[in-house]
Order: C-alpha cells, then sequence, then structure tokens
C-alpha cells in the first residue's frame, strides 16, 4: 500500500498569500460598475470605498498616483464604471478591487450620443460659419437664458454692470440641469424671440460633468439656437467644456464671464471714441464758420459797392469832372475870343477908319453876348442834366421810399415780401426813412 501523504496544514497567512496570488494570476484587470458608498478619504490621499448593486458590495482601494486621471470628484451615490485588479488584503483576509481607472457611468453611451448628433448637425451645415450671425458692437437690450439662481448669472451680470451699466437686460430663467432643463431652454428661447426686445442672446451655465451639461447637447436645444433671429452667446461650463450648443451657435465663449465680455462693449472706449468725434466736429464747425464768415465779408463789400448811395457819389464824381472840364473848356474859348477882339482892334487902330472900328465894336460886343449866352446856356444845360440826373438815382433809391412813407420788414435778414411768409409770435424788423424798431406779430391777415 502507499504510504498516505502527509495532509498539508496551512497557516493562515499562507492561506491568504496564495489565495491572492490565486485571484490576481484569474483576475488581472476587470471592467466593474456599481455604486459608490462608505467612501472615505484619510490624510494619505488614498481612497477607500465600496461598490454595491442592489444585492452584494466588494471594498475598494483607489490609490493616489491613480487619482490623477480622474475627471469627476468621487462622492456617494455616484455610479461609476471602475477598472481594477481583484486582490485580498493579507493581514485581514478581506477580499477587495484595487482600482486604476474610474469614470462616471454612462459618460461612455452620452459621449457617443455627442458624437452623433454633432456629426449629424455637421452634415446638415448648422456649424456653417457663412450662417452665423455677428455679434452687435453696442446692443440696445441684452438677454440672458440660465438659472435665475446659479453662479453663472451672478458673473454675467457682475461684468455687465462693469463692462456698459447703461446696457438694459433682459433674464429668461430656464433650468440648467435635469430632465426639464432642455425644454425649459427651448422654451426660453422662442420668448426671447417672440418679444424681440433683445439684440443679443446669452444662453448657458457653470461647469459641471458631462451629465450635467447634457441638456445644452441635445438636439431640441440646438435646433432652438440655430433657429433664432436673435444672435446666440453660447456659454456653457469651462473653456474646456464644449456642447452641441456651442457648435451652432453664432459665438462660443469659453465661460459666461466672457460671454458677457463679448456682449458688451467697453464704456470707456466708447466714451473715448466720442469724445473724439466730438473734438472733430468742433474743428469741423470752427472751419465752416471762418469760411462762412469769409464769405459773409466778400459778400458785403460786393453788397456795399452796388449801394445806391454809391452809385449816387460814383455820379455825383462823373458831373463834378464834367463841370470842371466845361468851367475849363469856356475859359479857354473866353480867352480865345479875348485874344481875338485884341487883335481885332489892334488891326482897326492899324486901319484906324471909325466907322468900320465903330462897326467892328458893334460885332464886336453882338458876338461876345452871344458866346457868353452860349456858354451859359451850355452850363445851364450841363446843370439842368446832373440836377435831372441826381433827381432819377434818388427816385429810384430805396431811402426816398422810405422817405415817401413806405417800410422795409425783415425776418432772420430776409425781406419779407408776403404775409405768407410770417406766422404768428414771429419777432421782426422794419426800418423806415428814419430809423428802425423790432416788434412781434400778433394777427396776420392773408390775401
Amino acid at each position: 500500500m502507499p504510504t498516505p501523504q502527509p495532509e498539508k496544514i496551512y497557516s493562515v497567512s499562507q492561506l491568504n498569500r496564495e489565495t491572492r496570488l490565486l485571484l490576481s494570476d484569474h483576475f488581472l484587470s476587470i471592467r466593474i460598475e456599481g455604486e459608490i458608498s462608505n467612501l472615505s478619504r484619510p490624510a494619505s490621499g488614498h481612497l477607500y470605498f465600496s461598490l454595491k448593486d442592489d444585492r452584494a458590495q466588494i471594498r475598494c482601494a483607489m490609490f493616489r498616483p491613480h487619482q490623477r486621471g480622474l475627471r469627476f470628484k468621487p462622492e456617494n451615490g455616484l455610479h461609476v464604471i471602475a477598472t481594477a485588479q481583484v486582490s485580498l488584503y493579507e493581514p485581514r483576509g478581506d477580499y477587495q478591487l484595487i482600482i486604476e481607472q474610474m469614470e462616471e457611468a454612462g459618460s461612455g453611451a452620452l459621449q457617443r450620443a455627442f458624437e452623433q448628433l454633432k456629426q449629424k448637425l455637421l452634415a446638415e451645415g448648422l456649424f456653417e460659419t457663412h450662417r452665423k450671425r455677428p455679434i452687435p458692437r453696442l446692443p440696445n437690450h441684452i438677454g440672458i437664458i440660465t438659472s435665475p439662481s446659479g453662479a453663472a448669472i451672478q458673473d454675467i451680470l457682475s461684468v455687465l454692470k462693469r463692462r456698459f451699466p447703461a446696457i438694459p437686460i433682459t433674464l429668461y430663467p430656464a433650468s440648467v440641469q435635469g430632465e426639464m432643463a432642455a425644454q425649459e431652454i427651448v422654451r426660453a428661447l422662442a420668448q426671447a424671440n417672440q418679444q424681440g426686445i433683445a439684440d443679443v442672446l446669452i444662453v448657458g451655465r457653470g461647469g459641471g460633468s458631462l451629465e450635467d451639461l447634457w441638456p445644452f447637447n441635445e438636439e431640441s436645444v440646438a435646433r432652438a439656437i440655430a433657429a433664432s433671429t436673435i444672435p446666440v452667446i453660447s456659454a456653457v461650463g469651462h473653456e474646456t467644456d464644449f456642447t452641441i450648443a456651442d457648435f451652432v451657435a453664432d459665438l462660443r465663449a469659453p465661460t459666461p464671464s466672457a460671454a458677457a465680455e463679448h456682449a458688451a462693449p467697453d464704456q470707456t472706449e466708447w466714451l473715448n471714441t466720442f469724445k473724439a468725434y466730438e473734438l472733430k466736429l468742433q474743428q469741423l464747425i470752427e472751419y465752416v464758420l471762418e469760411q462762412s464768415t469769409q464769405q459773409l465779408d466778400w459778400l458785403y463789400r460786393a453788397l456795399q459797392q452796388q449801394h445806391p448811395e454809391q452809385k449816387l457819389a460814383h455820379k455825383g464824381e462823373q458831373l463834378r469832372r464834367l463841370e470842371s472840364h466845361l468851367h475849363q473848356s469856356w475859359q479857354r474859348q473866353h480867352a480865345q475870343r479875348s485874344q481875338q477882339t485884341s487883335n481885332l482892334a489892334h488891326r482897326l487902330l492899324q486901319k484906324n477908319p471909325s466907322v468900320m472900328a465903330k462897326q467892328q465894336r458893334h460885332n464886336l460886343h453882338n458876338t461876345e453876348q452871344r458866346l457868353i449866352r452860349a456858354m451859359q446856356s451850355a452850363l445851364n444845360q450841363a446843370q439842368q442834366r446832373y440836377t435831372a440826373t441826381t433827381q432819377t438815382l434818388h427816385a429810384i433809391s430805396p431811402l426816398a421810399t422810405l422817405e415817401r412813407g413806405y417800410a422795409i420788414v425783415q425776418k432772420d435778414d430776409a425781406i419779407i415780401k408776403s404775409s405768407r411768409q410770417l406766422q404768428v409770435g414771429d419777432r421782426v424788423k422794419t426800418r423806415l426813412g428814419e430809423g428802425c424798431f423790432v416788434s412781434c406779430i400778433e394777427e396776420i391777415d392773408t390775401p
């Protein structure tokens, strides 16, 4: 008979070690899904918790180096999918999982849904640049679609108040997380477009997980943004978060605060621009006034040259020159006649016939009288022409018309020719033959 082998007796530590090696060799790496419970964060920085479902639970440990790749903060009650090694804690004999990677359950499915909707809307052209409308540089009214109790609305209002507090703001409240969020966002977009008071809309919320931001990845929200007649700025999450709403919106802002920066201009820059325009306008007005003043001076001088008094003075000067020439001509003729008379007298004296001398003296006297009468007649005619010309010029002068009892009425330097040019309450200036006065129109008789 074969000698029976002695029965192997394990120590507790041996059994736990071999069990640990057996589990490690059989379950090199597994994927497991469950709900976090009994979460503990000791000072070492490691995480200790349990994963459970409705029938069982298992202890888990996630050491500090493996936590660097986490994209969320583990909390009790979160449903997760973990990559782990099956192990056993030898000192206590506890069966446990060593977690290497962990993600929120459902994020993979949501990510696939995100990519599918993105490709669908991309193929329809909803992301094309040519359909995106420009954001107004200086909006008359800004609409905000977000939760009235979230941090995003406070950030947006703070930035808008700092940049341009005079722009009015309307809040269209909507849930930004949960089952009803997408429906409320679509309803708020419809309300804003129906009212039409805003010329730019900010749609968004603060950061969060993919599930938290999911309402902005819903197709209904994307199509409502695309159909909006008002330009839309999408401001969802943090700078690294991207949603379908970001691709469809007319402008994507990395944060709600950045959206407010894009929506409202800096009032200081606008005030400086207005001051520059004001200075330029003032310089232009001064230039125009200077040019107009020079033109007015030229017109005034031209008018003075055409004034009746100037014409009368000119004619008077002409008459005085003609009178002077006439007098000089008469003196020359008189001198010539006197010289001729002296010559004749000399000849008479040389011939000395008394009768001829008497006759010549008589003829000379007659000739002298005719010459004097001719000169006087010419002088009288010239004087009459001068008087007639002076009277004619005076007759056609506006001053003469005023002396006959007429008046010139002016309103704003314009001559009034008809009562239709006047209105009750107008102030007019009336010029008379001597002096002028200003009066106010109380009654008008229109022919």
